[in-house]
């Protein structure tokens, strides 16, 4: 099973999006999230993972529905800008921009990543469901 995880950053009425530059989804817009790596803490992976894609330093407040979407289960957090110093890897990422909410609303299939899921997570946003980070125990459990 693959665990993806990564941050809806939202400031006024603008989200953080990431031009994607992979082949199978090159040139389309996406949230910055990326594969959970083997013995990291859920929410650390949004937030490297934000990072690495944008160069941006996020600080998260919430977590939007979980969702499914084949082998991989999606991890989308609500975050607060800490530190904007928009860079990127140009191999991985075309472009990162500051994107109105109703224009990703009105982008075509083509241009948005997993349309229907981020569409879905958008419709959360605006529908305030965020719930609390304390839904999720950073306890590190020795006794495996």
């Amino acid at each position: 099973m693959v665990v993806i995880a990564g941050c809806i950053v939202r400031k006024g009425n603008k989200i953080l999006m990431v031009k994607e530059g992979k082949k199978n989804c090159y040139g389309q817009w996406n949230y910055p999230a990326g594969h959970m790596e083997e013995g990291e803490k859920i929410t650390d992976t949004a937030i490297r993972e934000t990072f690495e894609e944008t160069g941006c330093k996020v600080k998260l407040t919430g977590v939007l529905p979980i969702l499914n979407d084949g082998p991989a289960i999606l991890f989308k957090f609500t975050a607060d800008i800490i530190e904007e110093n928009i860079t990127f890897d140009t191999n991985e990422i075309l472009d990162v921009q500051w994107i109105d909410i109703d224009t990703i609303k009105n982008m075509s299939k083509e241009e948005l990543r997993a349309y229907d899921i981020n569409i879905a997570y958008l419709k959360a946003l605006e529908e305030n469901k965020i719930y609390p980070l304390e839904i999720f125990d950073d306890t590190e459990y020795l006794g495996k």
